[in-house]
């Protein structure tokens, strides 16, 4: 039968059951929907029990569903047929041989949109005219042209969340952007078994979808290779049912980012790109990053990794009840693509176990081992020259008795085929690259309970880590923040063999003072020597900060919530010779308000071209909407980058209170 009767014949069983979803009402069995417990709050973060002589004296958090995610579903539940790709994507990109180099597609370096709204010196990347949030931003350079730059964001300007993409052809000075092309994807997990022409399984639980359309996205992240093709990737889930999928897309080589393939519709021939799919209240896909190989030498040239949270529930884990499935566990998976994205490998759990670093693994789930590393959160891939892959993530299975977190990292040695099936990521058991301080941070109550946050600006934030590779001697840095000092501030460890041991830890702000907050990471060779940027917010503090009141902070309670002052820095050192200079890159702004409230991202993004040319990407509150407050907010969330070479040397302690 041929390829194309098969998917004409998906189209129609789709329709029919779309029909039958219709006439039939609500399929009964799946009354739980996780994603919207959560926002309601009936379903919370988990807490641990902080043991002393046998005795609870505190509790510490549980790793949880991530808050960009959480926001953007917040939003859509407050408001209530492109064919596949298939082999002729092949050959089009093969068409584009090592002589060209490219197609001519007509893009151009232009910028549109509304060029004139206030950029204080930076660039403005997205480029509508709305004033609806931009934020939870990252990029990359494309290693066969250095000046094409890549970038995404969690994007609201159609309402509910996307993850957009956004373009440059001139080193970040012009910009354009687009939403991403996943659509017309309905949900189908019983499309996602293994077949034979795909041997690989795309989904956890499989089951009945909802054959609905994704109503919302989260958790940008973008990727070049070695030739120039761009890669993106995103979270997709729709709240009214507990659809979830991971995606990664490609943009061909000549396309720069401008132009990615289209996800099918979700028939039976409708997989490429896709990584994991689900419907069920017992599974939720969360915070995926991606990466790819882009060494040219690398026995693994080219390939493209991705890394997510898989979240179980189950009525039967503690604290559950048949209606709100209560938290089992959530482990780190991996895939990975070796045909640029088109088929990718069945997902598998890669956090692993380790017996002296990880403890309790069984403490929600019984049925678990109780070294199990499965209560992580915020995997970040990075690619080694010689082919191998280091993830790092947050882990909570720390003993009872200590109340901080710690950053794992597994060193995984990718070998297979994706296409064939045969694709692994190899890893190996977690190590421990520092310690994640948490003792004292403050939390703040959004609606569902408290939650770890920057009081000042009154935002969501979380200690998750980034990471890179330096290009030459495939030495890992790995960059978070924490509370060892009593506030917030940036920290940096190394490790020079693979990720099998880490340095010490490092501080890399030289102030004190402020929070520091969603650091990003990139490093450089100049003159043999690594040069190393870090880039991150810094916000003014609240009064009593490290004694949060039981409920959390609260503005108009609590002195100085959501009155605090913010700014951008970029920050650079050789090695970890800290503490780094830094520059502030944005102006002083104000805190989110109205609708935007509470958020403002997850994580920001760097990378470093041209030896010290850094390309930080960050959101703030710059521009004022002159409608408000018809539009629901008084400043809008942008997101902004500039071009510029990197601080040096080590810089002196200081302190510094507020920011004017």
């Amino acid at each position: 039968m041929s390829k194309r009767i098969v998917a004409i014949l998906g189209v129609v069983a789709i329709l029919a059951a779309l029909v039958a979803l219709a006439t039939s009402g609500p399929a009964s069995g799946a009354e739980a929907r996780t994603l919207r417990n959560a926002v309601q709050g009936k379903l919370k973060a988990p807490q641990i029990p902080v043991m002393k002589n046998g005795r609870q004296v505190g509790t510490k958090r549980s790793s949880f569903l991530s808050s960009g995610l959480l926001k953007a579903a917040e939003e859509v539940d407050s408001k209530g047929g492109v064919s596949a790709a298939d082999d002729r994507l092949f050959a089009a990109d093969g068409a584009v041989t090592a002589e060209t180099g490219k197609r001519d597609i007509g893009i151009g370096a232009g910028t549109l949109g509304c060029r004139n709204r206030n950029t204080n010196g930076n660039v403005r990347v997205n480029q509508d005219c709305t004033f609806r949030r931009n934020a939870e931003n990252d990029i990359v350079y494309n290693p066969a042209q250095p000046t094409n730059l890549l970038a995404g964001s969690n994007d609201s300007r159609v309402g509910f969340n996307q993850c957009s993409i956004a373009w440059s052809l001139d080193n970040g000075r012009h910009w354009g952007d687009q939403l991403p092309p996943f659509r017309q994807k309905l949900n189908n997990p019983e499309a996602m078994v293994p077949t034979a022409e795909d041997p690989n399984s795309h989904t956890i639980l499989g089951g009945p979808g909802t054959l609905h359309t994704y109503d919302a996205g989260s958790d940008p992240s973008p990727a070049m290779d070695s030739r120039g093709r761009g890669f993106f990737s995103c979270v997709t889930f729709d709240v009214a049912s507990n659809a979830s999928m991971v995606y990664v897309t490609q943009s061909p080589r000549g396309a720069k980012g401008s132009f990615f393939y289209n996800l099918g519709t979700g028939g039976p021939d409708d997989r490429n790109f896709v990584v994991a799919e689900d419907n069920s209240p017992l599974v939720f896909h969360d915070k995926e990053f991606i990466a790819a190989d882009s060494f040219k030498r690398s026995p693994n040239r080219d390939n493209v990794y991705v890394t997510w949270t898989v979240f179980r529930f189950d009525p039967s884990c503690r604290g559950g009840t048949p209606d709100v499935p209560a938290f089992c566990s959530s482990s780190i998976f991996g895939s990975m693509s070796t045909d640029h994205g088109f088929t990718w490998s069945t997902p598998e759990e890669i956090s692993g176990a380790n017996p002296q670093l990880c403890f309790n693994g069984n403490f929600f789930d019984p049925s678990q081992p109780a070294a199990e590393c499965n209560n992580d959160q915020g995997s970040d891939p990075t690619v080694l020259p010689n082919g191998a892959l280091v993830v790092p993530f947050n882990n909570a299975n720390t003993a009872l008795d200590n109340p901080n977190l710690q950053q794992l990292a597994v060193a995984c040695s990718p070998s297979g085929d994706s296409a064939a099936g045969t694709a692994h990521l190899n890893c190996a058991a977690p190590t421990k690259v520092g310690d994640d301080v948490i003792v004292n941070e403050p939390v703040c109550d959004f609606g569902r309970g408290p939650e770890e946050c920057i009081p000042g600006p009154w935002i969501r934030t979380n200690d998750f880590p980034r990471s890179t590779t330096h290009s030459r001697n495939g030495d890992v840095y790995v960059t978070w923040q924490d509370y060892r000092t009593g506030a917030f501030d940036i920290q940096l460890a190394r490790s020079t063999d693979g990720g099998r041991t880490w340095s010490a830890t490092h501080t890399v702000n030289p102030d004190r003072g402020l929070d520091h907050y969603f650091p990003a990471v990139d490093v450089a060779e100049v003159a043999g020597r690594a040069r190393v940027g870090v880039s991150y917010y810094r916000s003014e503090r609240v009064p009593g900060e490290n004694s949060s009141p039981p409920e959390g902070f609260t503005p108009g309670r609590d002195p100085g919530v959501q009155e605090g002052l913010s700014d951008y820095v970029l920050a650079g050192g050789r090695t970890l010779r800290t503490p780094f200079n830094f520059a502030r890159l944005s102006p002083v702004f104000v805190p989110p308000d109205g609708i935007q409230a509470g958020f403002n991202g997850d994580y920001t993004g760097l990378t470093i071209n041209f030896d010290v040319q850094a390309h930080p990407v960050w959101s703030d509150t710059r521009n004022h909407d002159p409608f408000a407050p018809n539009n629901g907010v008084t400043v809008d969330e942008d997101y902004f980058t500039v071009s510029r070479n990197l601080p040096s040397g080590t810089a002196s302690r200081s302190r510094v209170t507020r920011l004017r």
